[in-house]
């Protein structure tokens, strides 16, 4: 696995990752968790918009750079209703990389929000 932590202004606060994680996965993880914080929903819901309307998902992602990454596994943390980052994580399955960002963030007692 890969996960990579931001704060609510998109900024990498922290990314860590296994031995033997291929190259891209580091941007795999950021662009969960950014495109979560960016967007204001939980990748799983920018996967559902993508399937609605992937017209509209691919216009964010232009101008996010190309680095959006709308699939299960990038969840928004908060406290207090506040929104304070997002964890992305990759290197599972989509549900596995969402259910690990929540168990995470929970354990911490934080409120994860997958979309």
């Amino acid at each position: 696995l890969t996960i990579a932590i931001i704060d609510a202004g998109g900024h990498l606060v922290a990314l860590q990752r296994e031995d033997g994680s291929s190259n891209l996965r580091a941007e795999i993880a950021q662009g969960k968790a950014k495109g979560a914080v960016a967007m204001g929903l939980g990748s799983r819901a920018l996967f559902n918009r993508a399937q609605e309307q992937a017209y509209f998902i691919n216009a964010m992602n232009a101008l996010n750079g190309g680095s959006l990454v709308p699939v299960p596994g990038g969840v928004l943390i908060k406290r207090d209703g506040a929104l304070v980052g997002a964890m992305g994580i990759t290197g599972d399955t989509s549900d596995n990389d969402e259910a690990c960002a929540v168990a995470a963030i929970e354990a911490q007692g934080l409120v994860a929000e997958t979309g």
